[in-house]
């Protein structure tokens, strides 16, 4: 296959019209790039790696039309959101998280966050837990679940993040965006169960997570927070990180997973309960990959909503 050459993207490539309208937010230093629909409490709902706020598309619409106000964010680094070279470490995600609640006029949310959205959920739950009134996580174990899974199971859970410490690379970032991005949907058909890969649907989902990483500085943005993840282990910032994870979460959660998780597995996933204290619900999604709403959508709909609405 002959490489194409990557011309300019900009981030109006992401401002796609629909049921929903596009702003941008102030929030802990940064301006986010924020799309909502309807009124009512607030859901919020964070993308994972390698998407953008586009994940949530099919989502918006149907929480909006039950009531809710359905927020979908570009999270630091990604899309039509600020993109400065620091801030990708788990306290500043969490803080983005908190501010972004508070900058949309809301003394709380229900947060839905998925893969590495979901990682930061679970963190934004524990650090900030008057702002989260609810949480939904999919395809994320606990974060102190994902580390003990790398460090004690080398054939299962170390195996799987082989692909994310190749992120650790300097410039690895180059390798990601080569051949318009098409490192990206290497990812997402890695990543994501058969039927949905097989599915009509796949490429053209694939085709705009690849463009909305060719967003200059985007792909460095994203990796930055898996080197911080790593980087951290062997860190007093680390350290402190792990200690403040420890502290069990009050907010009820909901945890889905795909039992064709690739990236986290599920027997990494299951057992995150343990650092959770108020209600907690576990359920294994089956032929479902690490993108249940994109996978099994009107599953992942119907638990949100009745989570939200319990």
């Amino acid at each position: 296959m002959t490489e194409q050459h990557d011309g300019p993207i900009d981030e109006s490539c992401v401002l796609t019209e629909g049921p929903w309208h596009h702003r941008f937010v102030g929030a802990n230093g940064s301006r986010f790039h924020v799309v909502e629909a309807g009124t009512g409490p607030m859901v919020l709902f964070l993308h994972g790696f390698p998407e953008f706020w586009w994940a949530w598309h099919e989502m918006l619409p149907a929480v909006a039309d039950a009531g809710f106000r359905a927020v979908a964010v570009d999270l630091r680094g990604y899309g039509a959101t600020d993109k400065p070279p620091r801030g990708y470490d788990g306290y500043t995600l969490a803080a983005d998280v908190a501010g972004l609640i508070r900058a949309l006029g809301e003394r709380s949310a229900t947060v839905v966050g998925s893969g590495a959205g979901g990682l930061l959920a679970w963190t934004a739950a524990s650090f900030h837990p008057a702002l989260v009134r609810r949480l939904v996580v999919l395809g994320a174990p606990h974060p102190l679940r994902l580390r003990a899974g790398i460090f004690a199971d080398p054939r299962g859970q170390f195996s799987a993040a082989t692909p994310t410490l190749k992120f650790q690379l300097p410039r690895y970032e180059h390798v990601l965006t080569r051949n318009e991005a098409a490192r990206v949907e290497e990812v997402l058909r890695r990543w994501g169960g058969q039927q949905w890969v097989d599915s009509p649907g796949f490429a053209p989902y694939a085709a705009r997570c690849r463009e909305a990483m060719r967003i200059p500085q985007a792909a460095f943005c994203a990796l930055e927070a898996y080197r911080w993840a790593f980087r951290s282990v062997l860190r007093l910032h680390g350290y402190r990180f792990v200690k403040l994870m420890q502290k069990p979460l009050v907010t009820p959660t909901l945890q889905l997973h795909g039992a064709e998780d690739l990236a986290s597995l599920p027997r990494t996933a299951q057992g995150s309960g343990r650092y959770v204290q108020a209600p907690y619900e576990w359920r294994l999604l089956e032929s479902v990959g690490h993108f249940p709403h994109l996978e099994s959508p009107d599953v992942v709909l119907g638990e949100v909503l009745r989570w939200a609405k319990s």
